[in-house]
């Protein structure tokens, strides 16, 4: 497993390879523009050899480039649906540029009340197929969501939905996230409930979609809809849930990255890194030698 983190790109993103060693990542996260802002970033050619020779000389095996939260592919806004478009393929491009895993996005929502969740899948999906067609070789994961209002992903069904009518590209995968999960009532707190769960993953959708992971605890409990993360083993999911997730077979391999707050309160740090990798031993030795 790639136990890594968001880190920031602030200074290009060579800089966010230089962060991810600082914390002992092997794997990181970055948005690839101003999170609060619609215009998308593109990256020179400079910048783009600085962040492959930066990689290629580090332990760091695996980039996420994580869509900015603005987007909404599922907007009844023509005007919304064509910006997110529009970002969305510029992060495609830019995960393409870097050689990343994949870009990581939150498929949408259906804001209006009692609005059309079917309708709003299917222009999510229309968005989606349109931004891949747009652009090359980069992996698009979807996340799971978890259920807060309109939101979309919030079940496997729904997820499984999305791929069906955005054409089943094998360039759209899953990125499941612990805290998410929970909230939206998928009981992962211990290794035969996270088994359970992937079995009903991989029945909707296929494990072999299943390309990235979150791991955060969670404040809201089980089937709360809150997406409130908590650093690990301090929420709902506690020390056993978190190790459950490091160590669960079907995971190995896997870009894990974490969105927390971190135990210093300015995100994720080294401390944190080395509290996952010990979870991580507790949950191979509580699952025992064939682990």
């Amino acid at each position: 497993m790639l136990i890594g983190a968001h880190v920031s790109p602030a200074g290009g993103p060579a800089k966010a390879i230089e962060r991810g060693v600082e914390r002992d990542c092997r794997a990181i996260q970055i948005f690839n523009q101003n999170p609060r802002a619609w215009k998308p970033r593109e990256y020179s050619a400079a910048e783009i050899e600085d962040f492959r020779a930066a990689m290629a000389g580090s332990d760091v095996d695996a980039l996420l480039i994580h869509a900015v939260y603005l987007l909404n592919c599922a907007s009844e806004d023509a005007e919304i649906r064509a910006k997110s478009l529009a970002s969305l393929t510029a992060s495609l491009q830019a995960g393409a540029a870097l050689g990343a895993h994949a870009v990581v996005l939150h498929p949408g929502s259906a804001l209006k009340a009692g609005g059309s969740v079917d309708a709003a899948l299917t222009r999510a999906a229309e968005t989606i197929a349109e931004a891949l067609a747009a652009s090359e070789t980069c992996p698009l994961h979807l996340e799971d969501t978890a259920g807060a209002g309109g939101t979309l992903g919030r079940s496997f069904d729904e997820l499984a939905t999305l791929i069906e009518r955005a054409g089943g590209d094998d360039r759209i995968g899953v990125c499941l996230d612990s805290c998410h999960l929970y909230a939206s009532g998928y009981d992962v707190r211990t290794a035969e409930g996270l088994a359970e769960t992937l079995e009903t993953f991989d029945a909707a959708v296929g494990l072999g979609r299943l390309g990235s992971l979150h791991l955060n605890d969670s404040q809201g409990g089980l089937g709360s809809n809150r997406d409130r993360h908590a650093n690990l083993g301090e929420g709902e999911l506690g020390r056993a849930g978190c190790a459950a997730w490091l160590s669960e077979p079907r995971f190995e391999g896997l870009p894990c990255v974490m969105e927390t707050d971190g135990m210093g309160g300015k995100g994720v740090a080294a401390e944190d890194l080395a509290l996952a990798r010990e979870l991580r031993e507790e949950g191979l030795r509580a699952r025992g030698p064939t682990a």
